[in-house]
């Protein structure tokens, strides 16, 4: 499902994912640096997916869970410590995954463990950049398409809690795809490809409509009407 318009937000992110390309092309940004601003990114979005779900529990209270061919009712805070649960996991596999492809720790006391409370020793001034315009970009994107348009009065909170899993996948098989081209030292090749991977698929991409198309299959099955 492609989407036909562009949003303002959208636009921001194009925006906030041309940077790092534009700092590997012409100032030199060290590849590893820009990975790592990727993975911390991914923190970035569940923190913010875990406010939006916090926003709705306040307004709702309760929302429809859905299993198998049923659905009960579940407070916010069970689709909260859900989605900390099992998003967390996934970032471990995805901090994993970086920390072998990058080397990042080698010859270090840094470990997947000790990342958690480290990783400001690692950021840069170019790092920092990058992280803050991901930050405002996907800040902008919560305040304009979620709580000023008024979604978060409408929007059932599993696809909300499902949101970030589509640039999970997508982060993963580029970071896989990435660590080819870092092994050759060919870094910036790999930051082009990555960028461009992410603006098609988390820009063009509909996985909301798609994520919304799933929910009415679960309604249907479960009788709902």
């Amino acid at each position: 499902m492609i989407k036909r318009t562009l949003t303002r937000a959208d636009y921001f992110l194009i925006a906030a994912n041309l940077i790092p390309v534009v700092g590997a092309l012409f100032f030199d940004w060290n590849a590893k640096e820009i990975f790592l601003v990727y993975c911390l990114e991914t923190i970035i979005i569940g923190i913010l997916n875990l406010v939006k779900m916090g926003i709705v529990t306040a307004v709702r209270k309760k929302d429809k869970w859905y299993n198998n061919n049923s659905y009960t009712m579940q407070s916010g805070l069970f689709f909260m410590f859900f989605f900390l649960i099992h998003y967390g996991l996934f970032v471990a596999v995805q901090m994993g995954i970086f920390f072998g492809v990058s080397g990042m720790g080698d010859g270090t006391d840094l470990t997947l463990f000790s990342f958690f409370y480290k990783w400001p020793q690692l950021l840069t001034n170019d790092s920092v950049i990058m992280l803050a315009a991901f930050g405002i970009g996907y800040g902008f994107k919560m305040i304009y398409e979620f709580i000023r348009s008024g979604e978060y009065k409408t929007t059932p909170l599993m696809i909300i809690m499902f949101q970030p899993y589509g640039r999970i996948f997508i982060q993963q098989f580029t970071v896989i795809l990435g660590s080819i081209f870092l092994s050759f030292g060919a870094g910036k090749i790999f930051i082009i490809v990555f960028a461009a991977t992410r603006i098609f698929f988390e820009i063009y991409l509909n996985m909301d409509g798609v994520l919304s198309k799933a929910m009415s299959g679960m309604r249907k099955q479960s009788g709902e009407q």
